[in-house]
């Protein structure tokens, strides 16, 4: 009986074996973020994982004790294991054993593999890191230091460093981040989908510089009539305030209104008082624009 248990053991250890090769064979393999033929050796924790995604989000989430939590860093990485025959070995595009291909699109410096190539996947050498999108699609900017849609050559606000931070409503890293991102007509950048969030909730401004993040003019001029409708208090009638435009950053002395103050310069609603005079600065202009994505 007990020889009957190891064989019976034996073979479901074949089976489960064969089946996770079939599934390899069949396109069933990598993981959530990559479809690729390997999974990656962390030099950082030594421990393995399908891609630096996963590694990630198992080391530095909000259940990882604080003190532990770390990124794993892309370009350190040396070793990987091949899904087919799980052979370890240093960083190629092809397996030292089977053979088999680990990822149609491989970047040597990235230490990336992905089979899907419909991203158009390209290494970008001033970001010193792989983006999506095509090449052709993509110039870099200097000032920037990341790669905007080539639609915004010579159009967009250039910022030192626009994407080397957080995104201000979610903190995930942008320059590096998977997500579409847009910047803004003032220049910053944040997530499109953090963008649309912000709209559900009837928020228009940078949450960085308060600067409207579109052509707010029709509602400018709702404002307008709503404004001209309401009856301002006697009290109030010759009362004046400063205010600042978010918008055009000018400092102007205006009526007091109950509902909103406009801006004098350039006939914005989004002002705030305050007690400084005459301070002129000029005006932002343009619109949402996009950058490039990284692999």
């Amino acid at each position: 009986m007990e020889i009957g248990f190891q064989e019976n053991d034996q073979n479901q250890e074949l089976d489960s074996h064969v089946t996770h090769l079939m599934e390899i064979s069949s396109g069933y393999y990598g993981c959530s973020h990559y479809r690729r033929r390997c999974k990656i050796r962390a030099p950082c924790c030594d421990e393995v994982f399908d891609c630096r995604h996963c590694h990630n989000e198992a080391k530095d989430s909000l259940q990882t004790e604080q003190l532990l939590r770390h990124d794993l860093p892309r370009h350190d990485v040396s070793k990987l294991i091949c899904s087919l025959c799980e052979t370890e070995q240093d960083v190629q595009q092809n397996c030292s054993t089977c053979g088999v291909c680990m990822g149609k699109y491989f970047c040597s410096k990235c230490k990336f593999f992905d089979d899907d190539l419909s991203k158009k996947q390209y290494h970008c050498d001033d970001c010193g890191i792989c983006r999506t999108g095509g090449k052709e699609n993509f110039f870099h900017c200097k000032r920037c230091r990341c790669c905007y849609s080539k639609v915004l050559e010579d159009k967009h606000r250039c910022l030192e460093g626009a994407l080397h931070h957080n995104c201000p409503v979610c903190f995930e890293y942008l320059f590096d981040s998977t997500r579409d991102i847009t910047v803004l007509r003032c220049g910053h950048a944040m997530h499109l989908e953090c963008t649309k969030d912000m709209g559900l909730h009837n928020r228009y401004t940078c949450p960085l510089c308060s600067k409207s993040i579109c052509d707010m003019s029709s509602v400018w001029k709702k404002l307008d009539e709503e404004v001209a409708a309401y009856k301002i208090p006697k009290v109030y009638e010759d009362k004046m305030v400063w205010i600042l435009c978010n918008d055009c950053g000018s400092n102007t002395n205006v009526r007091f209104h109950l509902i909103a103050h406009k801006c004098s310069s350039c006939g914005s609603y989004n002002t705030r008082k305050t007690q400084r005079g005459p301070n002129t600065h000029s005006c932002s202009s343009g619109g949402p624009q996009v950058v490039g994505l990284t692999g």
